[in-house]
């Protein structure tokens, strides 16, 4: 249970903190006359800023409120997953990938990824195939509303219903005006609240380690033995160096191939920016992925992990670590880190699933009864606003459901669908960038494969890693992009000589 001061204090700063917000909502929303300035912004960015709200943005709930939370259960195997293994992939996945999805991005007038694939591979089919996948991300949007939720009934002493109904209202309604021209600017605010939260738990522990790197494994290991060891057989997601390593790489390099992450390059006016960009966004990233050794802080305060003699779920964690470890004024600037941790990522969900499915799913299929020129625009935006709403809807359930009854926790639930749409992404993006030629068919083929092996994999429970009780995400998605990757390149060699030369509008310089 929070103090009375912690709860005062909170309620005021996060009032401050929410006006703040709107502030910037205001401003954005000012600027912005079409879908095209909802989705990538009017306005001239600099590279260190959008640099900075791609850091907040692939950074969420998950890296600061959720992922730790693994680790207090099972030690160093998780962190050598999620610390180091799948970081280092996605940095030279992001690497890799930007510039030449920026090119082509900007040459076709892409506002999301669905349009960017459609375009890429000249069928609208594809496109509105990939606007309904994205309602898979609808399961992240999940994940950090009930992070959140944890996050903010811990602080304020009130019920998570009424903490969650109130978030998603905030956070649903100011996004349905800001759009992109509002987002960089609180993404930026939030990533710097998060450097300061970063290095706040990443210090916290500081007095187990009196008597060096080895008193602290003694600790660790005087809890569970298994804490200490490279992997952690009784675990559910860290059983050996398959599921560590390989899978963690393979997950790494997939998953900057989400619209809310690779889209966000679009921002800058000016190729010049791109080098400044990624090395801000993968600096600041590096700080943020190392959070997680804050969950091996937390075992130590809860070593049965329990609080008060009452069990502690594994998303309760971190939120009761902050509350019970830290004094006022730092629990107070910890807690708005590990909001804005789930905001900036929240926002960026918020933005880019319902683009998706307004701008891949709904114009396409009715924008000939929707008018032309402003008219067409003014509606867009409207039908937008509904279909945030009905995101809305559909997040608070969910939600609540995870609150009420997760499965270990409520991470598992967001990793398969994540997880899924980014396995079915993966080759598309990968063959759209690197290869000339590609018929048409080997993709779609890849893509829709990749999304029945996922699903096959997962609840056939096919393997004998998906036999325990709690079955690990990343074994389907690894599966299904390692299938995907075949299925495309089999189809690929046997049908390239039939596909229809590209237009020079795709053609990419760095790739020739």
């Amino acid at each position: 249970m929070a103090s009375r001061e912690l709860v005062l204090a909170s309620s005021i700063l996060i009032t401050l903190y929410a006006a703040l917000i709107l502030l910037f909502v205001i401003r954005g929303a000012l600027r912005t006359k079409s879908m095209a300035d909802y989705a990538v912004g009017s306005m001239h960015f600099s590279p260190v800023v959008v640099g900075l709200s791609l850091a907040a943005s692939i950074t969420s709930a998950a890296t600061f409120i959720i992922n730790p939370g693994f680790i207090a259960l099972y030690g160093l195997s998780g962190i050598l997953a999620l610390a180091v293994c799948l970081p280092l992939a996605a940095f030279i996945s992001l690497i890799v990938l930007t510039k030449s999805f920026r090119k082509h991005g900007t040459t076709v007038k892409a506002l999301t990824m669905a349009q960017w694939i459609g375009k890429r591979y000249g069928s609208s089919g594809f496109s509105i195939f990939f606007g309904f996948l994205s309602l898979l991300l609808i399961t992240f949007i999940v994940l950090i509303c009930v992070g959140m939720t944890k996050v903010l009934s811990s602080a304020l002493n009130a019920p998570e219903a009424l903490v969650l109904i109130s978030l998603i209202v905030f956070v649903f309604g100011y996004m349905m005006f800001g759009g992109a021209n509002s987002m960089v600017y609180t993404n930026t605010i939030q990533a710097i609240l998060m450097i300061v939260v970063a290095v706040i738990l990443l210090t916290s522990g500081y007095e187990h380690f009196s008597d060096g790197v080895r008193g602290f494994m003694a600790k660790l290991e005087a809890i569970d033995p298994l804490l200490t060891q490279p992997t952690n057989p009784e675990s559910f997601l860290f059983r050996d160096y398959f599921e560590i390593i390989f899978c963690s790489v393979i997950v790494g390099v997939a998953i900057i191939c989400q619209p809310h992450i690779l889209t966000k390059s679009l921002l800058l006016k000016d190729e010049k920016d791109v080098n400044l960009y990624l090395l801000v966004a993968i600096v600041v990233e590096a700080l943020f992925f190392a959070v997680v050794i804050a969950g091996l802080y937390a075992r130590i305060s809860f070593p049965d992990l329990t609080i008060n003699g009452e069990p502690l779920n594994m998303d309760d964690i971190i939120p009761a670590y902050v509350v019970q470890e830290f004094p006022v004024y730092i629990g107070l600037v910890v807690i708005m880190g590990l909001l804005s941790a789930g905001l900036s990522t929240l926002e960026g969900l918020i933005q880019s699933v319902p683009t998706s499915i307004t701008s891949d799913i709904i114009d396409p299929l009715f924008g000939e009864s929707l008018g032309a020129g402003a008219i067409r625009e003014k509606r867009l935006i409207f039908i937008n606003k509904i279909v945030i709403v009905l995101v809305a809807i559909i997040s608070g359930l969910l939600s609540w459901q995870q609150l009420v009854s997760p499965s270990l926790s409520v991470g598992i639930f967001a990793q398969n669908g994540v997880y899924a749409y980014f396995s079915a992404a993966f080759l598309p993006v990968l063959f759209g960038i690197f290869l000339k030629n590609i018929p048409r068919q080997a993709v779609i083929a890849a893509s829709v494969g990749a999304v029945i092996i996922h699903f096959s994999v997962y609840y056939g429970r096919i393997s004998w890693y998906m036999q325990a009780e709690v079955r690990n995400p990343a074994i389907a998605a690894t599966a299904a992009i390692l299938g995907s990757v075949l299925i495309g390149l089999v189809l690929y060699a046997l049908m390239r000589k039939k596909a229809a030369p590209e237009k020079e509008v795709f053609t990419d310089p760095a790739v020739k």
